[in-house]
This record gives structure tokens, C-alpha cells and sequence, in this order.
């Protein structure tokens, strides 16, 4: 694949932007964008600690698919993209999407149920959560359709090499 050696550099260069600004989103902007309660009870506190924890390993999830991306594009450099070795890869985004996806839930149900029941009554955030849902479900189920087209790219490149 020729012409996609001149797009690797970019994109590894927007993969590192990407992951340093979740790292700093990890330290210093998420922990910073939840309130802090005055004087918090304890189902508040819960919540808020539960809040913290979603978001940062929400945050987490994306950088495991910033990693493994990484690696893809280096077998992509290296002509073995199609090759049973990539699958791992493919299979570890899948994962992450899938452990982001169940915690994006988790935070829609205790949201829908702790914070607009209690608290707002606002419909914002559990239709914004809902949004989430919706666009994590496609991108997952696009990327089960991407694993099938490399797994038969991949043994049709095995075929083609046997042949020749």
C-alpha cells in the first residue's frame, strides 16, 4: 500500500495530540468539572465519586483504541496489516468499545434514576448520555463489520501468497 505511507506520519502526530489531551483531561479537566458539594451527603458524594471513576476510564477506553491504532498504522507502514497479528489489535478496540460502551449505560441508568429524579429535572445530560449511546452502538457495530473485512482480507492475502 504505497499511497498510504504519507498519511501514517499525520495521523500518529493527531494520535499523540489526541492521547496527551486525554491525559490531561485524566488529571486535571475531570476532576475539575464535577462540583464540589458543600456539604455532600453520602448518596452525593457516591454519586460524584461514581461520576470521577466513569470518566476517567471512559477517557482510558479511548486510549487503549489511540494505542492499538498506533500499532495498526506501524503494520500498516510495514506491509502486515493483513495478517492474523493485526487481529488482536482489532480485537483489543473492540473491547475497549465495548467496556466504554457498558460504562456509558451504567452512567445513563444511575443518571436517569439518582440525578434527574433527585436533583434536576432538566432532560439535558440523559438525552445527551443517550446520543452517546446511540453513536457508541454504530461505531462498535462498524468496527465488527471492519473486523470481518480484515479477517477475510487476510485469508484471501494467505490464499493469494500459497498460490503464488
Amino acid at each position: 500500500m504505497p499511497h498510504a505511507h504519507p498519511l501514517v506520519l499525520p495521523i500518529r502526530f493527531l494520535l499523540a495530540l489526541v492521547f496527551a489531551a486525554l491525559v490531561a483531561a485524566q488529571v486535571w479537566a475531570v476532576p475539575g468539572m464535577l462540583p464540589e458539594l458543600a456539604d455532600p451527603s453520602l448518596e452525593q458524594s457516591l454519586v460524584r465519586e461514581a461520576m470521577l471513576w466513569a470518566a476517567v476510564l471512559g477517557l482510558a477506553c479511548v486510549q487503549v483504541v489511540v494505542v492499538c491504532t498506533w500499532k495498526l498504522l506501524t503494520m500498516v507502514r510495514t506491509d502486515c496489516i493483513f495478517s492474523a497479528s493485526s487481529l488482536p489489535w482489532v480485537n483489543a478496540i473492540l473491547a475497549a468499545l465495548a467496556v466504554g460502551w457498558l460504562m456509558l449505560l451504567g452512567t445513563f441508568v444511575s443518571s436517569y434514576y439518582f440525578i434527574v429524579d433527585e436533583v434536576s429535572d432538566d432532560p439535558g445530560p440523559p438525552v445527551l448520555l443517550l446520543v452517546l449511546l446511540l453513536i457508541g452502538a454504530v461505531v462498535g457495530l462498524l468496527m465488527v463489520v471492519m473486523r470481518a473485512l480484515l479477517q477475510q482480507a487476510t485469508s484471501l492475502r494467505t490464499d493469494m501468497e500459497a498460490v503464488i
